[in-house]
């Protein structure tokens, strides 16, 4: 096994305990550490929740006086500045005596950026980076968007018909997919910050939006009402959950609704108005400042096309049956109005397929379009 094997080959045991964490982390990034010395692993660690330890300092801990010339594997650059609840991972390294740090990607906080390789190497230490860079920036997409955009990482989710329709003309939709693809939908409910619907959802079919695995974690609920609708006796509004339910409404909604909804435990968010609904990019701003930095949106028909309309949907997440629903009556599962052109319509990059019991999974990132280049088209 030649160096470069043998270091992807340790960070990707790292790159498996970051994931561990998955869900566990926000507004942190997701971190595995490993160290190794002589060609074994003495010791491993992982960052297990916002606040605790990091994944360097548990590993090296770990190690003690046997990390003195070993290598360092991590999968994100060591911080190099303080916060309010851990401190620097950098000294730590360069204190623990390790020979060779090998890091996946650098750090985009810009706090951190690049600050922690370079003193690690000022500390005469060999530092490489790049080692299964892609496997890491997809595990902590969230935090890279979070931290290089201030805004959250969205998931758009839904499960369809093979004909792209996700409910009969008189509204049947359970269930459309299988068991298999339904804990998978758990698995992302789990895996997210919040989770995101819109009241019409809620109308139809009353759900609790919680996360129904062994050991789930429920997330943030998000219920987009411009009008407050939503019944006051609404599953997301009892208290069977520990996850908070936020109602994202208008000012101009009745204020005697407001304060039912207070006093059944919710909290309300007033956001812009974009003719006349919410304002979901708005909506998205106000979610980071309570540290979300993923949303699930498992909206209906209109609240997908709005979404993606709004240009927050980051990934696309489809389930799709094997089943043929038929009729223009049926409802499609994006719904709005379609594009002008088929230039103008939403384009997936980077697609993945898989099987999910009897049905498929695809997944696929939004390829964002160049706004200016619009405009301008526009104006020509």
């Amino acid at each position: 096994m030649n160096n470069r094997s043998r270091d992807e080959h340790y960070m990707s045991l790292a790159l498996r305990l970051a994931g561990k964490a998955k869900g566990r982390t926000s507004p942190n990034p997701m971190v595995g550490a490993v160290v190794v010395k002589n060609g074994k692993v003495i010791a491993k660690g992982y960052h297990q929740k916002a606040g605790g330890p990091h994944a360097e300092a548990i590993a090296l801990r770990k190690a003690g006086t046997a990390a003195r010339g070993a290598t360092l594997y991590v999968t994100l650059e060591p911080c190099s500045h303080t916060n309010k609840r851990t401190p620097p991972c950098s000294p730590l390294v360069i204190s623990s005596g390790v020979k060779r740090v090998v890091i996946a990607m650098i750090d985009p906080n810009p706090q951190v950026s690049g600050r922690g390789v370079k003193a690690l190497r000022k500390a005469g230490i060999a530092v490489f980076t790049g080692v299964l860079e892609a496997e890491a920036r997809k595990l902590n997409e969230a935090f890279i968007k979070y931290m290089s955009t201030g805004m959250p990482f969205v998931t758009l989710k839904i499960a369809q018909t093979l004909d792209g329709r996700i409910a009969t003309s008189r509204g049947e939709s359970k269930w459309i997919t299988g068991e298999e693809a339904r804990r998978e939908g758990h698995r992302l409910r789990d895996a997210n910050d919040a989770i995101l619907v819109g009241v019409n959802t809620v109308l139809n079919d009353d759900p609790s939006l919680t996360t129904r695995i062994p050991g789930g974690r429920d997330p943030l609920r998000v219920v987009v009402d411009s009008t407050l609708r939503i019944p006051i006796k609404a599953k997301v509004l009892a208290q069977r959950s520990a996850a908070t339910t936020m109602i994202a409404t208008l000012m101009t909604a009745k204020a005697d609704r407001f304060h039912r909804l207070l006093e059944r435990g919710a909290e309300i968010l007033i956001t812009r108005s974009a003719r006349k609904r919410v304002d979901l990019a708005d909506l998205m701003r106000m979610l980071t400042t309570f540290g979300i930095t993923s949303v699930l949106i498992e909206g209906g028909a209109e609240v997908n096309a709005s979404a993606l309309g709004a240009g927050i949907v980051d990934k696309v997440v489809l389930f799709v049956a094997p089943t043929l629903m038929t009729g223009k009556d049926s409802l499609c599962s994006v719904g709005g109005t379609s594009p002008v052109k088929l230039a103008h319509a939403v384009q997936l990059r980077d697609i993945a397929v898989r099987r999910v019991g009897m049905d498929l999974m695809v997944e696929g990132y939004v390829q964002k379009k160049d706004v200016t280049a619009t405009r301008r088209r526009q104006r020509t």
